[in-house]
């Protein structure tokens, strides 16, 4: 196995797609690249996702405005990952919300994420000059809170940990469309090198209650209609529990880090192999499904370093 991530060599660009999802809302998506929403008010716009560039995020403004002339008053980030929020500085939006947790954990860890992705993405982070620094909230909620766009009501809430342990949705309720961030993707590998196994099916239970007639995910196609969302919800679930279940089975036996990512290839292959970022995020997501089995419930943060260390045991 090479020392080296699968994005790193994945320089293509990718051909963008701006999909109205309800009235007024739509859905950026770059073929497996990182989504950002969009949601239009009576006065002024919202986005969802910052992107991870001022570079990557004027192409969400470039589609906004093919749209509407409404100013961008507020961005939410659903989490703290580098490539969601270091394009934040190109929207000028008077308010950045995130939940506290996730606000906690920019502080916590924000800085070595950044380091760690701009080293696995490079071709998403092209550009990455005109990143003034970490992106910092201006507005944190505990369980949630609720944005008046004029008339439009928006929810931004926690609905349990998943991706990360600060995950937020935000909910359109006139539309029943839902923002989900990571935690559901559509044909494209979940990251759960941050993420809480345990807790991931329940989060998406409770995203399924909603009954979202759309949903754009995280990552992967705008999710159109209650069959599709049905099936990414359904397809996201399988894809955690498939690479939790056999890490967990080898750390009950006292077996390596190597063994689990051989049972998780071997489950999780023949089923998710074509999901755009499969292969780069496997690494990750063996590793923390083999902690939190052996009972670290906190991810370790990601560094340069541990990169390292998880390749030497990797290929032992």
């Amino acid at each position: 196995m090479a020392k080296a991530f699968a994005s790193q060599g994945d320089m293509a660009e990718k051909t963008v797609s701006f999909t109205e999802v309800g009235e007024g809302i739509y859905a950026f998506t770059a073929e497996g690249d990182p989504n950002t929403g969009v949601i239009i008010g009576d006065e002024s716009v919202m986005i969802v996702e910052a992107q991870a560039t001022p570079r990557l995020a004027r192409k969400v403004i470039d589609c906004v405005r093919s749209v509407t002339d409404k100013p961008i008053s507020h961005l939410v980030m659903t989490h703290y990952h580098a490539v969601r929020v270091l394009g934040a500085s190109a929207y000028g939006a008077r308010e950045v919300i995130m939940s506290d947790v996730a606000a906690a954990m920019v502080e916590e860890r924000g800085q070595e994420d950044w380091e760690s992705e701009f080293a696995r993405f490079p071709r998403l982070f092209q550009g990455h000059e005109e990143i003034p620094g970490l992106t910092r909230p201006t507005t944190t909620f505990s369980e949630g809170m609720t944005v008046y766009l004029g008339k439009r009501r928006v929810d931004i809430m926690k609905l349990g940990r998943a991706h990360t342990a600060g995950d937020a949705v935000v909910w359109v309720p006139d539309q029943e469309v839902m923002f989900t961030g990571d935690i559901v993707e559509y044909h494209s590998a979940c990251y759960c090198g941050d993420g809480h196994f345990g807790d991931w099916p329940e989060t998406l239970a409770n995203i399924a209650a909603f009954a979202p007639k759309s949903i754009a995910p995280g990552r992967g196609d705008a999710l159109v209609g209650e069959e599709m969302v049905a099936q990414a919800i359904a397809a996201t679930a399988d894809f955690v529990q498939s690479t939790y279940r056999p890490a967990a089975r080898v750390a009950a036996r006292g077996g390596s880090l190597k063994e689990a990512w051989d049972a998780v290839r071997a489950e999780c292959d023949p089923k998710f192999a074509d999901y755009a970022i499969y292969e780069h995020c496997l690494p990750f997501n063996v590793a923390r499904a083999y902690d939190e089995a052996r009972g670290i419930d906190t991810p370790r943060i990601w560094t340069a370093e541990r990169d390292q260390e998880m390749w030497a045991a990797l290929q032992q």
